[in-house]
């Protein structure tokens, strides 16, 4: 791929670190309108029980003073620190991923992003996207779109790989999870499942996946 364009997210599925590994480059949409139901400020893990989904609480018009139905702009959406989300988050991370493999090796350095309060969930989007390239050793170099349009030219539109609600037909390739043994293999799930499994091996997996 040559240059990709993407949302960012909270951590990212599967899906979006194989248009991320593969591109040449990226280029994130920052000029677009947020919208409910997508991995802006949701992930799924997986947990004994099966998809586990965890969401990050935003602060609505009404909280800011808006009206009912006005759009924000993803850039300005404020996350709701009233809620004891991050801590909530982090104990489901410890009770899933604290027998995979890889999951101390990470801890110390995911630790902190949900020890410290940030107000807009963009900046916290990428901060997170920091940690997985970080943590697959990949550069994390990108630019932002000055303008939103409907049908960029020039680049590969990923742009509906934030969309929580469907895959578009991606079926990423099966690799070791935690309850695989209980509740079958889960397709596309937040990236962090891959690396506390994987490790250092995340890498040449995603770039081994299709999109």
């Amino acid at each position: 791929m040559d240059l990709v364009l993407l949302h960012p997210s909270y951590f990212g599925p599967v899906s979006q670190w194989v248009a991320f590994t593969k591109a040449e480059a990226v280029i994130f949409e920052a000029e677009d309108n947020y919208q409910k139901q997508t991995y802006r400020n949701r992930m799924y893990i997986y947990d004994a029980n099966g998809k586990l989904t965890l969401n990050i609480p935003i602060k609505h018009n009404a909280a800011l003073g808006l009206p009912k139905r006005s759009k924000q702009k993803y850039q300005n959406i404020q996350i709701e620190n009233e809620f004891p989300w991050q801590l909530q988050h982090w104990r489901a991370f410890k009770s899933s991923y604290q027998t995979s493999p890889f999951f101390e090796f990470y801890e110390d350095e995911l630790r902190p992003l949900y020890e410290n309060s940030f107000k807009y969930l963009l900046d916290f989007n990428y901060r997170c996207m920091e940690f997985v390239a970080d943590s697959l050793q990949v550069d994390w170099t990108f630019d932002q779109t000055l303008e939103f349009e409907l049908k960029p030219e020039g680049m590969l539109d990923c742009r509906n790989l934030i969309n929580a609600k469907s895959d578009f037909g991606f079926k990423n390739g099966r690799y070791h999870q935690v309850f695989e043994e209980k509740q079958g293999f889960l397709n596309n799930l937040c990236v962090l499942d891959l690396i506390f499994n994987e490790g250092p091996a995340s890498l040449a997996y995603l770039q081994e996946q299709n999109l």
